[in-house]
């Protein structure tokens, strides 16, 4: 759907006058950051049929466009959601709650959804905190949907319907692997990196530090520590987008018992880049740029040359640039030097704003410098799935990918496949099309079947390939 006819629907479909007599239901939405653009669309677009009343919370409601606070079927209202009193106030008058705030305050809002008796969407990873809540939460007939974004979200429901299918034919899984990227479209793609920021610049900067990745090749527990991440990569190639490089993330088999995937000889679940930005970034691992334990005293209006000057040798005679190919051990005629060049990172001029910053924070600050999305940039988000399975005595195999591309700088592909799930499963809720109460994650048919269908409408679908079996990839690289 193109951005004008966007805007004149929602404009139009407030004025049609509603025949049912149904009361006004309100939905309450925590938090409108990037990632919230089309979750607020839809609900404005279903306002008049379905009866919807949406408010808006937010730290900064200046931030959030006129079109949206102007609309009728809309209320904005400024809210913190550590004041106690303006969080309790807003969850009570709401029928459910929508929390797309840090994941550091979902248990705030999961506690007062108890206490009110609402239901809660997030799209984040379920806590230990909010996971104790599931007895109260299903006494009280609540559904607490969590990770019902794009991953986790996304990826759950696309897999467990594959997985389902399988089962139901009577076939034995034996290989699961998924992977993920937000990347920058090809016509986009303008930097040696092949890389833009399309979400939190943070989460990419300390990717991989959250502990030792683990997963499962061919029978065998396998471990990845984090400085040696960055060279253990998958390759894959996506028909019509070329080719791709996956690692892994923390611990493929979070989820083997949710998925019914205990006997399964390999499990694995990664992030996907463009070929060779992982070879790139882990010269900052190896240099210690991405460590955010410790603090740089005299960061402030430091140069970027001389912060990469901190992670060298001292000597007296060498330039920066010299000793860094030399630590690295690169030519200065290799690929990879052209990289770090493109990023400015030796210019004496440009300097640091942050005070006490840890390197992670200073990288990201030169980072956001080249790989910010300019205003006329599109987003990309690939997704590819692989299963392995037995059926009737044969191995065999189904690759599944899906690919989306983003419309304008505000209505990304990472803001449609985030916050239509979100959307899609709180109207469902709401309709009592989604029953089964209690603290969950989107992998029962009774969830994903109805999200992933209207998804398609929206041209969010996967395309499934029947392919060879080929077990564990075989093209893969270790250094």
């Amino acid at each position: 759907m193109k951005a004008g006819k966007r805007r004149s629907i929602l404009n139009l479909d407030y004025r049609v006058k509603v025949t049912n007599t149904r009361r006004m239901r309100n939905i309450l939405v925590l938090g409108a950051g990037k990632s919230t653009s089309y979750l607020v669309d839809y609900f404005l677009e279903k306002a008049a049929d379905e009866k919807l009343q949406l408010t808006i919370g937010d730290l900064h409601p200046e931030t959030i466009p006129h079109r949206i606070k102007s609309h009728n079927a809309c209320t904005v209202v400024a809210l913190d959601s550590r004041n106690e009193k303006q969080r309790k106030e807003a969850i009570k008058a709401a029928d459910i709650v929508v929390s797309m705030l840090p994941a550091r305050f979902h248990y705030l809002v999961a506690e007062d959804c108890i206490n009110f008796e609402k239901h809660l969407v997030t799209a984040s990873y379920v806590s230990k905190e909010i996971k104790q809540l599931h007895e109260q939460a299903q006494t009280k007939g609540l559904v607490f949907m969590n990770e019902i974004g794009l991953d986790p979200g996304i990826d759950h429901m696309s897999a467990m319907q594959v997985i389902d299918r399988i089962r139901a034919k009577g076939g034995k899984m034996l290989l699961f692997e998924s992977f993920t990227g937000g990347l920058v479209a090809p016509e986009s793609d303008d930097n040696l990196w092949n890389y833009k920021f399309t979400w939190n610049p943070r989460n990419v900067v300390v990717a991989g530090q959250g502990g030792t990745a683990k997963f499962l090749q061919e029978g065998s527990y396998k471990y990845i520590p984090y400085h040696k991440l960055f060279r253990r990569t998958e390759f894959f190639d996506i028909e019509g987008y070329g080719r791709f490089e996956g690692y892994a993330n923390r611990d493929s088999l979070d989820y083997r018992e949710a998925y019914g995937l205990q006997d399964v000889l390999t499990l694995y679940r990664g992030t996907m880049r463009r070929v060779g930005f992982s070879k790139a970034w882990n010269m900052f691992v190896q240099l210690g740029m991405t460590d955010d334990s410790y603090t740089i005293e005299n960061s402030e209006g430091m140069s970027y040359r001389e912060f990469v000057n901190l992670f060298l040798p001292y000597s007296p005679t060498d330039s920066v640039e010299l000793k860094l190919r030399h630590y690295l051990k690169i030519d200065q005629d290799d690929i990879m030097w052209d990289k770090l060049v493109a990023l400015d990172l030796f210019n004496p001029e440009k300097k640091l704003p942050l005070k006490n910053a840890t390197p992670a924070k200073a990288l990201q600050s030169i980072l956001e410098d080249s790989w910010t999305l300019a205003e006329n940039d599109k987003d990309m988000i690939v997704m590819y799935h692989k299963f392995g399975f037995e059926l009737q005595g044969k191995k065999q195999q189904i690759d599944a990918n899906m690919v989306v591309i983003g419309e304008t700088y505000t209505h990304t592909a990472m803001a449609k496949t985030v916050g239509l799930p979100v959307a899609i499963a709180t109207l469902l809720i709401l309709n009592k099309k989604i029953t089964t109460p209690g603290v969950q994650i989107p992998i029962s048919k009774e969830v994903y079947e109805p999200i992933l269908n209207e998804l398609e409408n929206y041209g969010v679908r996967f395309k499934e390939f029947d392919v060879p079996y080929l077990g564990y990839n075989p093209d893969s690289v270790a250094s």
